[in-house]
């Protein structure tokens, strides 16, 4: 194991196909460096997952931060004590209110210290990750949680912008869906080196039936108090926003509970099912972040899960 600053990572001397970086870069002098310093050790064809606080969802810790810096509260145990007091007093409504009953960052003194005396905290909202990927020669690939920010996928999909929103540019929908959802706190993305293309599911190719869908370990099946016309409802459980609940109806369940890891879509799919139906559901499964697809039997030069 070598412990060494994430500016200095091309002192390893090698590369790797999976680099993670989660909750560094935004404590740096210069994120920048740090994330071309990353990209300087992943491997071709290597993928980054990459971290970062977002800043509409920490407005709280921010106002926060500043009340601390006015008062000259230092890291003491004593002051963090007096600090925990200060916190558990704030008024009902207040922007820090959500975080201290939900984040981790807060369950803990060093949790606390971290998060309110950081010298150094810089957020990143959607468009300035993508500028910050830019920069460093990166291409996003996806978000790790992908369904918040697409507007097909909850609460958006419901109201009348939601044909707006469908002809938006790819990266314009997020930039959206982070202003609509209002309290994300943190990105986490997975990028790939720029000459590398993502190798993301792609079901406008012949190739989709051939994908091997794998469940994702925090999605249930929820068969009771269901929407009308529903046989199942298909929640992803590290989902934090309560309308990302996927109704489905007993042909799109008899589907999905024929995923194991194992078997391809065409093998799952009956061949009396039609292709359209099956085509659709499996890319609604994987935009709701039900699923994931090893495309390792779609194609020859298609290696890698995604």
């Amino acid at each position: 194991m070598r412990h060494l600053a994430v500016e200095r990572a091309g002192d390893l001397k090698g590369t790797f196909e999976q680099v993670v970086c989660t909750g560094v870069l935004h404590h740096l002098a210069s994120p920048s460096d740090g994330l071309r310093a990353l990209r300087q050790v992943l491997a071709p064809r290597g993928a980054l997952h990459l971290m970062l606080y977002a800043p509409y969802g920490r407005a709280g810790i921010y106002m926060m931060q500043e009340y601390c810096r006015r008062l000259s509260v230092s890291a003491t145990a004593s002051e963090i004590r007096d600090l925990v007091a200060a916190l558990h007093a704030l008024p009902p409504g207040h922007p820090l209110e959500p975080l201290l009953k939900n984040s981790p960052d807060f369950a803990s003194p060093s949790g606390i210290t971290d998060a309110l005396l950081n010298p150094n905290d810089r957020a990143y909202s959607v468009p300035q990750l993508f500028g910050l990927l830019d920069a460093a020669d990166l291409t996003f690939g996806r978000w790790l949680r992908q369904a918040p920010y697409v507007p097909a996928c909850g609460a958006p999909a419901t109201t009348p912008h939601a044909g707006r929103l469908a002809r938006l540019p790819r990266n314009e929908q997020f930039a959206a869906m982070e202003l609509f959802r209002g309290t994300m706190a943190r990105h986490s993305a997975i990028a790939y080196r720029n000459e590398d293309p993502p190798r993301m599911p792609d079901f406008d190719a012949g190739a989709w039936p051939r994908y091997v869908p794998v469940r994702l370990p925090d999605t249930i099946v929820v068969r009771e108090r269901l929407p009308a016309g529903a046989a199942a409802v298909l929640i992803n459980r590290a989902h934090s926003f309560t309308d990302l609940y996927f109704p489905i109806d007993e042909s799109q369940l008899a589907l999905f509970n024929g995923v194991n890891g194992i078997r391809t879509i065409e093998e799952i799919t009956a061949p009396a099912d039609n292709r359209e139906r099956a085509r659709t559901f499996f890319q609604q499964l994987w935009l709701w972040d039900q699923v994931v697809f090893d495309v390792s039997k779609a194609s020859s030069d298609s290696k890698a899960g995604t």
